[in-house]
């Protein structure tokens, strides 16, 4: 067996036990075969099948137990809530190949719905794009998303099909604040389409507004299975001077408010994010 079959039947074994794990087809607490099990199975080493249960037991897909064996944990990404994190990452932090497909892409006048979703206020081209983000060969989270093209001009000729709507967007636009609005709700019939849900199965939502300088460049929904996500946070405590403070208005705290000197406003420092038991994502959309 040469290196290269080596290194790709490694990577087939992950992804068939990792396929297992995130459908459900071995749930919580079931116990994988033994090594000797996945030896005669794929007919491999014992350092093989080693090294690829140690890769899901750093992922934290598996428990491995002395002389019992290797049993299933529940998997979670995890991401900061005051980051945008990159989908690519929280896949890779699984130790699962990642990929997309972009399910559609149309550009068309905005509607009031998508005027009052941007929060713009005259009529203008936008970009619609539904995406479907995968962990192995599951679907991992499904992606909803409206860009203003009149923020962004150069995206009415992108095609998104090497790179994804979020990554790529990180990449020509810097942004300046960030909105976000997290649910736990039913799976909508095109998410639990995407994702091989049953209609009305728990999902955890993320919704975000992302501007930059003045200007909201795009909005996306992202849904994930509610069994697969958390989003972890770390807070400080306010400013002892700043307590009592009163704002005029109901401002959001991370929507950017324009200066009295007419120029772009400050960029906002989201609190710092703590993402626990694996690396944090870089900022993306």
């Amino acid at each position: 067996m040469t290196v290269k079959d080596t290194i790709s039947l490694h990577q087939r074994i992950l992804t068939d036990i990792a396929d297992r794990i995130l459908s459900g087809e071995w749930p919580p607490g079931y116990r994988i075969p033994f090594e000797h099990e996945l030896m005669a199975q794929y007919r491999c080493s014992r350092m093989t099948v080693s090294k690829v249960l140690t890769h899901l037991a750093n992922a934290d897909m598996i428990e491995r137990r002395r002389k019992a064996g290797s049993f299933v944990s529940r998997p979670h990404s995890q991401s900061a809530v005051l980051e945008i994190p990159d989908i690519k990452a929280e896949v890779s932090a699984l130790g699962l190949p990642y990929s997309f497909d972009l399910l559609i892409r149309r550009r068309r006048k905005s509607s009031q719905v998508d005027r009052t979703t941007l929060d713009l206020k005259s009529p203008g081209p936008v970009l619609e794009l539904v995406c479907c983000h995968y962990a192995g060969r599951q679907p991992f989270c499904f992606e909803e998303r409206m860009i203003n093209l009149a923020a962004v001009p150069e995206a009415a000729e992108e095609n998104f099909a090497a790179q994804a709507p979020g990554s790529w967007l990180m990449s020509h636009i810097p942004w300046t604040a960030a909105e976000h609005r997290i649910q736990a709700t039913e799976a909508s019939a095109p998410a639990a389409d995407a994702l091989k849900l049953a209609p009305g199965k728990p999902c955890l939502v993320i919704e975000r507004r992302t501007w930059s300088a003045d200007h909201t460049v795009t909005f996306v929904r992202l849904t994930y299975p509610g069994s697969l996500h958390e989003l972890i946070a770390r807070f400080a405590p306010a400013d002892k001077h700043s307590v009592g403070s009163k704002t005029s208005g109901n401002v959001s705290p991370f929507k950017p408010r324009a200066a009295a000197s007419g120029t772009a406003p400050e960029p906002v420092q989201p609190a710092p994010g703590r993402r626990t038991g694996r690396p944090a994502a870089a900022q993306r959309r």
